[in-house]
């Protein structure tokens, strides 16, 4: 059996408990070295989440304005400005008008109407308007197409 260590003469007679002897395992820097790395796990992970909040609010918009809402999110991330997230926010949680869906509608159907236009309007891909196949109406030439009246009325 061994006999228990001689504390050093200098020594206080009753030593805290947060202190090990000699050769043991010091418990309480273990637990504290285990809590820190997961202080700042968690830490991270919730200024990751609540960093990302506007991008989550905008998912349910439409594209270009989800698209904004991440570029701004992104630049707060960078530049550590608030005000950058603090605009993703608002315009995330801000209904902007769909404006663009009633104007390329106009536009099939006045191309429809003028006979210019050779897809469906369901086969055309939503914001590919340049892409869009024209042809001229039945009837008509291409030098009909080029010949202009004058807007003053002469002839």
């Amino acid at each position: 059996m061994e006999t228990p260590a001689v504390p050093h003469p200098l020594a206080f007679e009753h030593l805290p408990p947060f202190v090990t002897a000699p050769g043991q395992t010091d418990a309480l820097f273990n637990f504290v070295v285990v809590f820190m790395i997961a202080a700042i796990f968690t830490t991270g992970v919730l200024y990751m989440r609540l960093h990302a909040l506007p991008e989550h609010l905008a998912h349910r918009t439409q594209k270009v304005q989800f698209e904004i809402v991440a570029v701004l999110a992104l630049i707060a991330l960078f530049t550590h400005s608030r005000i950058f997230w603090i605009a993703a926010l608002l315009l995330a949680m801000i209904d902007l008008p769909d404006i663009i869906s009633p104007l390329r509608s106009m536009a099939v159907s006045l191309r429809k109407m003028a006979g210019r236009l050779v897809d469906a309007p369901e086969t055309v891909p939503a914001g590919a308007v340049e892409a869009e196949k024209l042809v001229d109406p039945p009837g008509k030439t291409a030098e009909a197409n080029t010949t202009a009246t004058p807007r003053n009325g002469a002839k």
